[in-house]
């Protein structure tokens, strides 16, 4: 179903690839809208159980698509150099496929914006879990089963 990396020689396995997802700042999410178009836009996340999560406002091209179609893919770049002398770039990423839905339940929604809080403002996690109480209704949490995944490893 999925297709296999062509350089397979630059490939990762599976668990390298999903320490990468936790460790990359932002990924792009592919959607596919009712017009046929795809959409990619760079989202915070966190990743947590399998799962990888992401905040949104509460309505917008984003949940559309997701509700029109839930098939999205997901890609993130790590480190990356750009090599002048060969024409190159060097750069680690990771690339996944999956099912995205809303996070219905109140408990799930506030653990994975707790996560997120966790991954990108560490210092400040008490002050995120009153931010999260106070703007709960102002955000969606959509969450991503992840299907399938590839990594690439940095080589010159």
């Amino acid at each position: 179903m999925f297709r296999k990396m062509r350089r397979m020689d630059k490939a990762m396995d599976e668990a390298a690839a999903l320490e990468l997802l936790k460790k990359c700042e932002y990924g792009i999410v592919s959607t596919i809208g009712s017009d046929g178009y795809p959409y990619g836009v760079p989202v915070n996340y966190a990743y947590k159980d399998g799962f990888l999560y992401f905040h949104c406002a509460t309505t917008g091209h984003k949940l559309d698509n997701i509700m029109e179609n839930s098939k999205v893919s997901f890609c993130a770049v790590g480190e990356s150099e750009i090599i002048s002398k060969n024409f190159s770039t060097k750069y680690e990423s990771v690339v996944l496929f999956g099912i995205a839905s809303l996070v219905e339940d109140d408990n799930e929604k506030k653990e994975a914006l707790l996560e997120i809080i966790k991954k990108y403002s560490p210092n400040y996690i008490e002050s995120g879990k009153k931010y999260i109480e106070s703007d709960f209704d102002k955000a969606k949490v959509v969450k991503i089963e992840i299907e399938h995944i590839t990594g690439k490893k940095a080589k010159e």
